[in-house]
């Protein structure tokens, strides 16, 4: 059986199952999320295999000179399927005639390639995370003309939790209990009915999450003049387009190591990150330090009055995002610890699992290999 949570350290806790039929258990010692290590652009490469700069999510928010602006909060957008490139692991199970259900997931509001998954839901932050396992238990518990091969899940109680009141708060283990129970839940549910030892699952986080004390926001209009650069995005990966005739000007005062954040053009890009090819990637691309937010003036006052809080979206490298894989089913050995590796590596083995052909991706199963059982 897969260890329940009560130890995890990941954020924004995910669940992938695929129906199979024994048992085992696997844990990685870490997963790198893609950079950069924010919440769309990493549940997306989880599912397509495909870093940002592929796939076209290159963060929470974005502006392209076609499809206008996009935030999370956009229903319009997020369910525009020409936002999101590649394929998506619903897409690839569908055309192998495979049924699928996702809660939650980003990207499964869009139709992509014409394609929705069978089953899914509007995001509603509201929903209970009991609730939330309920529902994937009930998907798995339909007979098997219509129960899905593919079900995703989505619990970000512990990921705004951490966010409001820093990863090592009482509320942020509070959250991490409540995840742990509704996982349990489902567990034990499955168990009841026979079905534990026929299904492969996956727990992940997108990203970690990292402390940052109240001192530490910048207002976004100190590190530049709004009159001279569109800022197109803020937080910890600043996107910064420079107005026409004010190019050299905005170069000149970003570019560079600062004391709290570093700055580039977007095809002098740090090349570990595997970013800035992508045309929706802004002209400079500043990264925070950990520990460091930037944000609106209008919200710096309001935050440095407020407690330690939890940011993501730093280096992917630091220890702090490092991100959880759990796996336990019929296809995976007992007991095995991998060495780090990349999320793009978790599309294959979905593919593998499911049986689907899959579509270009930046993954290789063969970092997964060592999980697995032999066929």
């Amino acid at each position: 059986m897969v260890p329940r949570l009560h130890r995890l350290l990941g954020f924004l806790l995910l669940l992938l199952l695929a129906a199979c039929s024994a048992s085992g258990g696997v844990r990685a010692q870490w997963m790198r999320p893609s950079y950069p290590s924010l919440t769309f652009p990493n549940h997306y490469t989880l599912v397509t295999g495909l870093r940002p700069d592929r796939h076209g999510i290159i963060h929470n928010t974005m502006w392209d000179p076609e499809l206008g602006e996009f935030r999370l909060n956009l229903r319009e957008a997020v369910g525009d399927g020409r936002w999101w490139g590649g394929e998506p692991a619903w897409v690839g199970a569908h055309k192998a005639g495979l049924r699928t259900a996702t809660m939650f997931w980003p990207g499964a509001e869009a139709e992509i390639a014409g394609v929705r998954p069978d089953r899914w839901r509007v995001f509603d932050q509201s929903m209970p995370s009991l609730a939330r396992a309920a529902q994937g238990l009930a998907w798995l518990s339909e007979p098997p003309a219509t129960r899905p091969h593919l079900v995703t899940l989505y619990f970000d109680i512990t990921d705004t939790a951490a966010h409001y009141y820093g990863p090592h708060s009482e509320q942020a283990r509070q959250a991490l209990r409540e995840a742990d129970a509704a996982f349990g839940h489902l567990l034990q549910g499955l168990e009841e009915q026979g079905l534990l030892g026929r299904i492969n699952i996956i727990v992940v986080s997108d990203h970690g999450m990292a402390e940052v004390p109240a001192a530490q926001v910048m207002a976004v209009e100190d590190i530049v003049d709004p009159a001279r650069a569109k800022v197109v995005s803020v937080g910890q990966v600043l996107g910064i387009a420079p107005l026409p005739g004010h190019e050299a000007e905005v170069e000149q005062r970003l570019l560079g190591a600062h004391p709290q954040y570093d700055c580039w053009r977007r095809t002098e890009l740090p090349a570990r990150w595997r970013f800035g090819r992508h045309p929706r990637v802004p002209p400079i691309v500043c990264q925070m330090h950990e520990g460091w937010d930037a944000l609106p003036r209008e919200y710096v006052a309001r935050r440095a009055a407020e407690p330690v809080r939890g940011s993501h979206g730093y280096d992917p490298a630091l220890p702090s995002m490092g991100a959880l894989f759990i796996a336990a089913g019929p296809a995976f050995r007992q007991g095995e610890v991998l060495p780090p590796f990349d999320n793009v590596d978790v599309y294959p083995l979905l593919a593998h699992l499911l049986g689907f052909v899959p579509a270009d991706n930046d993954g290789n199963l063969e970092n997964l290999r060592p999980a697995l059982q032999a066929p």
